[in-house]
């Protein structure tokens, strides 16, 4: 199993809940739009079953963000014009939705080879550990809070992560799906609440 296979698995049950909470939609609707039982569509919340599969695809294509709307576009933009270093990606995916100049400049190579593409494979071991524990901070609930936490510094051929602070916002796109906002902290966890 793929490491970005991984991170899916661990937020695909939590963030179906979520998406299904903040759309006000009942399990038993759900899981007649995606023709499951409603026992699954619950075993899959809870983490006590992963979907398969073609039920595996439907979800992904219902959760992953899709900034289609105007004001998805202009949140795009705003990211891409932002004078600090930040960047946007869908939340369930890690899909590159857009990124600042200030963030390009860290990456070795034309943002184009990015936008579109999982940026997992390029996540440190600080990264990875609190995408395992989001659930612990509450980032699933429907009104989640901000994640800050401290990365090291990585050197990849196609970018760099510097040793920072980091803190990542859920922000909802107009089809409900979400992305999240990953921008450097100057001031750490004192300013993370």
């Amino acid at each position: 199993m793929s490491v970005e296979t991984a991170v899916l698995q661990n937020n695909l049950g939590p963030s179906l809940r979520r998406w299904r909470v903040l759309n006000r939609v009942k399990q038993q609707a759900l899981a007649r739009d995606l023709g499951v039982s409603q026992s699954k569509v619950s075993r899959w919340e809870s983490g006590a079953a992963e979907p398969e599969g073609a039920d595996r695809l439907r979800i992904t294509q219902l959760l992953r963000a899709r900034p289609e709307t105007a004001a998805d576009r202009a949140l795009l933009e705003l990211v891409s014009n932002a004078a600090g270093p930040v960047h946007l990606v869908c939340d369930l995916t890690h899909r590159l939705l857009a990124l600042s100049p200030a963030r390009a400049r860290e990456w070795h190579v034309p943002v184009a080879d990015f936008l579109n593409r999982p940026l997992w494979r390029f996540a440190t071991q600080s990264i990875r550990s609190n995408e395992y524990q989001l659930t612990e901070h509450g980032w699933f609930e429907p009104f989640g809070p901000d994640v800050c936490f401290r990365t090291e510094r990585a050197d990849f051929a196609e970018m760099t992560i510097p040793d920072s602070w980091i803190r990542i916002s859920r922000l909802p796109l107009s089809d409900g799906s979400f992305a999240r906002l990953v921008r450097e902290e100057p001031h750490g966890p004192a300013t993370a609440n």
